[in-house]
């Protein structure tokens, strides 16, 4: 749980600014005060939407991959990243109250900013749930909450026993040739 409560909290803050931004440097786009409630939009459709429809969009497109080239297989998966931040900026604005005016500066540009901030976050994420994992354990502990029985948190927050066996498995685990980026998205997975 609270896993998912940092992740979600800290890109929430990240895409309230993204939408900011993209409503400070598009005109044709008017986010103002519904900022607050698109970004809860946009973070539930980045968290839970976008991962099916981009499974749903590879799956289609893997049945043709062997008809392609190299180059029209990246493009297809360029293009199918695009079409899934497209989705992803459709139902922000038809379930906000965000406005757009113009077909390619509202409907165009912001998939395309979305798609540059996805970049972004990808880059800085795991700083940025670490602090927010921090945040969020002072905030428990201040509350008088503290890990279960047997548990400690490392410096992301993550539970960590502290039973010899564990241990044991965890140094198993960090010797599995694996990253902690690949980790976290087999996590994700499944």
């Amino acid at each position: 749980m609270r896993k998912w409560i940092v992740r979600f909290v800290s890109l929430y803050l990240f895409n309230l600014v993204v939408l900011w931004l993209i409503g400070l440097l598009l005109a044709s786009v008017s986010v103002g005060w519904a900022a607050f409630w698109a970004a809860i939009v946009l973070t539930a459709a980045t968290l839970w939407i976008k991962p099916f429809i981009t499974r749903w969009f590879r799956g289609m497109a893997a049945r043709s991959a062997h008809q392609r080239t190299k180059i029209g297989e990246k493009l297809t998966q360029y293009v199918l990243v695009l079409l899934v931040a497209a989705i992803v900026w459709v139902l922000v604005v038809v379930l906000t109250s965000v406005r757009v005016d113009g077909w390619f500066w509202g409907w165009v540009l912001p998939p395309i900013a979305l798609l540059i901030a996805w970049a972004i976050y990808d880059a800085i994420d795991d700083r940025v749930e670490a602090h927010a994992g921090r945040v969020y354990d002072s905030a428990s502990a201040k509350l008088g909450r503290t890990p279960k029985a047997g548990e400690t948190t490392d410096a992301s927050g993550t539970p960590r026993s502290t039973t010899p066996g564990a241990d044991a498995s965890a140094r198993h685990e960090a010797k599995d040739g694996l990253t902690d980026e690949q980790r976290r998205m087999l996590d994700e997975l499944g």
